[in-house]
């Protein structure tokens, strides 16, 4: 079974267009005559076919099926819902495809129903949508799966993703104005350098008068821009271009991964961010009753930093041998003394699960905390930086026309 997406009429000429599941195109578009509706346009959702009234296919264009996150947060709430109602996971996305209404959207949902029900797991089916699903929602799915506890893990990723969209929208909130703020005064600088500048340096050099370094700096800045400004603009997109494409190859991502690990300026923003999402997923799972040595090991899946990740493993393999958790967690050095501490104590009273929910939950809202006020000092510093460009751009102008006064003077 697969998903197609369909345009159609009906017998009163009104045009119908959606989604339906088929074994094949042709059995898609038998359906689709039994409901009395005459098939324009037809396909599976991977791909999307133009069929001519006269039935030849015509230009076949490819259909991207991702969901928002504001969509991913209310499909993953409904499927919890829905699992921890005991409704059987093909059962419950077919619910879910059929309560929405946007048709890529219905398509993806519809795909995976198909997956599952062609005997792969859901985790596996998850994986045909990395760009939907990523490794974090994909490690915990199938944590869950393999552990019978679905449900619980699908809550704490609606909770974790709600949360991810709440700090997402607030953090676009609080950027829009030092953003703005930044582009505006870039295009007024290069529209200085690029327009003004070249005029009033005539007007010195016509003049005889001996430059001060400053101005002859930004002289040569301005003939920098004039000349090659469109060429620095294109050669910088080109840069960052390439370290994204160069950073999807594993071995130049886990050198990146542990450079940001290890550096003294990021270290500490990068440990608290995958200490917390990998406290909280542990958390999770040893309260739902999966064994310690399996819930670190899915656990450690669900760390973004790659260096971070293979230290976890380690850990993992540690704690499988006999090692104490808490042991083998201080002596990977990435952990927070106070999560090592709560460890050690949730071990020895025996309750590790509500030890490290407690750890999760102040990890989060010290790393809350730090964001909000990385983002704070974010408008002041663009007014700094911005402020001391415009000041020298002055100073550079300024100076040379207070010495041609002194001069006439």
């Amino acid at each position: 079974m697969a998903a197609f997406f369909y345009r159609a009429v009906d017998p009163a000429g009104r045009r119908a267009k959606g989604v339906i599941e088929a074994s094949s195109e042709s059995a898609a578009r038998a359906q689709l005559r039994d409901r009395k509706l005459l098939p324009l346009e037809i396909g599976a959702t991977r791909r999307k076919v133009s069929v001519a009234p006269g039935g030849a296919p015509g230009k076949m264009t490819f259909r991207r099926e991702r969901l928002g996150l504001k969509r991913l947060t209310l499909v993953t709430r409904q499927l919890a819902t829905l699992i921890g109602a005991q409704v059987r996971i093909e059962e419950a996305l077919r619910i879910v495809a059929g309560q929405t209404k946007a048709s890529g959207d219905a398509s993806l949902l519809v795909n995976l129903r198909s997956a599952v029900m062609d005997g792969r797991s859901f985790a596996s089916a998850l994986d045909d949508y990395p760009g939907t699903f990523g490794e974090y929602y994909r490690a915990s799915v199938r944590a869950g799966e393999s552990s019978g506890k679905l449900s619980e893990v699908m809550d704490h990723l609606a909770i974790h993703i709600e949360e991810q969209s709440k700090n997402r929208q607030s953090l676009q909130l609080a950027l829009i104005y030092p953003t703005l703020l930044a582009l505006v005064s870039l295009c007024v600088i290069v529209a200085l350098l690029t327009f003004v500048v070249p005029d009033i340096v005539r007007v010195f050099t016509s003049r005889g008068a001996d430059l001060p370094f400053l101005t002859r700096a930004l002289i040569t800045v301005s003939d920098i821009v004039s000349r090659f400004g469109a060429g620095i603009l294109v050669a910088g997109i080109a840069t960052g271009t390439g370290c994204v494409l160069a950073l999807r190859r594993p071995a130049l991502r886990s050198a990146w991964h542990r450079q940001l690990a290890r550096h003294p300026l990021s270290r500490g923003l990068v440990l608290k961010i995958n200490s917390a999402r990998f406290t909280g997923t542990l958390a999770t799972l040893v309260q739902s009753g999966v064994p310690l040595a399996d819930a670190l090991s899915a656990a450690a899946d669900t760390v973004p930093n790659r260096f971070i990740r293979s230290k976890v493993q380690d850990v993992t393999r540690r704690v499988s041998e006999g090692t104490a958790l808490s042991r083998a967690a201080d002596e990977a050095r990435i952990f927070p003394p106070m999560l090592i501490a709560m460890i050690a104590s949730g071990e020895a009273g025996g309750t590790l699960g509500a030890s490290l929910e407690r750890s999760a939950a102040d990890q989060s809202s010290e790393l809350k905390a730090r964001v909000a006020t990385i983002v704070a000092l974010v408008e002041p510093a663009v007014l700094l930086v911005m402020g001391g460009i415009v000041m020298v751009l002055v100073l550079a102008i300024l100076m040379p026309i207070v010495s041609l006064n002194n001069l006439a003077g």
